[in-house]
């Protein structure tokens, strides 16, 4: 029980030792563990191919002597056939033993009898190879087959084999462990060139921490030499870049904010001090008073509501259901012409049959809001008595809503800035507004998976093209 309650702890110890490393220690052991057992294992490997070889030649010498002792001797009786093998340089001893040991000659001979030698005799048993002691040097023997009732038993000094064995362990023993070194280095360098820029990504990291500048980038590699961790840096970079456009677009967007702010806040300070000294204006004075305050509220209740809109980055979708643009539109354009009563609309929508396939799912308020504002924005700018086209058409990549003035249109510089946050062109600073409509016109048409386009209309004026 103690055994196993230990088992699971060394683990868990162990696991927490890893856990606790360094990703570039971790990296290098493992490196070097798998080079190193990979060196040992080759190692260990050539060990055993030299000293099956080694054996196998040696094996192949006492067979050629064997065949040479039966073809000198080929009925000899049981006893000593050549006996001077105890010398390094001497030829194989033979002997022949008798399958009965009761034929054993009165002297012993030189090597060892066992059993396994009488049923080689006896012919119930193959020849073998035994490693034996001779004079207190190592040999090794084979025992084989020679004549019925008799086996041949020829040994030979081991000594050379046995010392290239012990050379070739050596070599290779100092090998496994230049292996294990070596790996180790590798182990090192791959841990450090490997991780090099997951280093430089952690600093990075960690210098926009302290400093919250998104501004710092990773240095790459040049083209070419990318690989997975690259691809993870030239990732963190993009991710930089991205922090860094909403980093400066939130501060622009504060900035936009509390200027557009300023102006109807001061003026509603000051019509606020106006009438708390109401005992000193005329009837006339404060009711121009009160209707300015009221104006200016609206104006901020407005702005405010518009930021908070712009602060939504998705439709809810408890509230998504499929909407028909036909019935929309001409709600919305209704709404239109009462608070624009001096600009004609002229409407475009295919019927019942035609616009079956003008059907998208989204919120009706925030697709309400998003035409609003289109036809806000083209009643704005547009002559008195010059219509706002709207026509809804569907094509075969799906629903497509148009909206066009015939006012002085958009320049070419402002194109490219209409959809932004608080832009508004020279040509529309002496207007009413704060730049927030047609920035959230896209959001809303972005958030229902449509895009907002705006273009210079042929013949004059702004087109804005909604495509679903």
């Amino acid at each position: 029980m103690s055994a196993g309650g230990r088992g699971p702890g060394r683990r868990r110890l162990g696991a927490r030792w890893r856990r606790r490393r360094p990703l570039r220690t971790r990296l290098a052991l493992a490196v070097t563990a798998a080079v190193a057992f990979v060196a040992v294992v080759v190692c260990a490997a050539a060990f055993l191919v030299v000293r099956s070889a080694l054996y196998e030649q040696l094996d192949l010498t006492l067979t050629q002597s064997a065949r040479l002792a039966a073809q000198r001797e080929p009925g000899a009786g049981p006893g000593t056939l050549a006996g001077e093998c105890r010398f390094l340089a001497a030829p194989a001893c033979a002997q022949v033993v008798p399958a009965d040991p009761a034929e054993d000659p009165r002297t012993p001979g030189l090597l060892p009898v066992d059993p396994a030698a009488r049923e080689v005799a006896a012919g119930r048993r193959a020849p073998y190879y035994t490693d034996i002691t001779l004079a207190g040097h190592p040999a090794r023997m084979l025992t084989t087959d020679y004549a019925k009732g008799r086996a041949l038993q020829v040994a030979l000094r081991a000594d050379t084999v046995q010392d290239g064995i012990a050379e070739a362990a050596g070599w290779l023993l100092l090998t496994a462990a230049a292996g294990v070194l070596l790996a180790a280095v590798l182990g090192h360098w791959v841990s450090r060139t490997g991780l090099a820029p997951v280093t430089r990504l952690t600093a990075t990291a960690e210098r926009i921490a302290a400093t919250r500048d998104p501004r710092h980038r990773i240095e790459l590699p040049p083209p070419g030499r990318e690989d997975e961790i690259t691809r993870l840096a030239g990732s963190f970079n993009t991710m930089l870049g991205e922090l860094e456009q909403s980093v400066t677009a939130q501060r622009r967007l504060v900035a936009d904010a509390s200027h557009e702010l300023r102006t109807p806040l001061t003026a509603l300070r000051t019509n606020a001090e106006l009438l708390a000294r109401a005992d000193r204006l005329t009837v006339p004075q404060r009711e121009r008073a009160s209707a300015a305050l009221g104006r200016q509220l609206r104006e901020v209740t407005g702005l405010v509501n518009d930021l908070i809109e712009l602060a939504r980055d998705e439709e809810p979708q408890p509230l998504v259901e499929q909407v028909r643009l036909g019935p929309l539109v001409e709600h919305c354009v209704q709404a239109a012409r009462e608070h624009w009563p001096q600009v004609p609309f002229r409407v475009r929508v295919p019927d019942a049959a035609g616009g079956a396939g003008a059907v998208v799912p989204g919120v009706p308020a925030r697709l309400t809001r998003l035409l609003g504002n289109l036809l806000d924005n083209a009643a704005k700018f547009s002559p008195a008595g010059l219509p706002v086209e709207v026509e809804l058409a569907v094509l075969a990549g799906g629903p497509e809503l148009t909206v066009r003035d015939h006012g002085p249109g958009i320049a070419a510089q402002d194109l490219r800035y209409v959809f932004d946050r608080f832009y508004r062109a020279d040509s529309a600073r002496a207007l009413p507004g704060s730049g927030l409509g047609l920035a959230m016109a896209r959001q809303i048409a972005r958030a229902h998976g449509a895009e907002l386009a705006a273009q210079q209309a042929p013949g004059g004026g702004a087109l804005f093209r909604l495509t679903f």
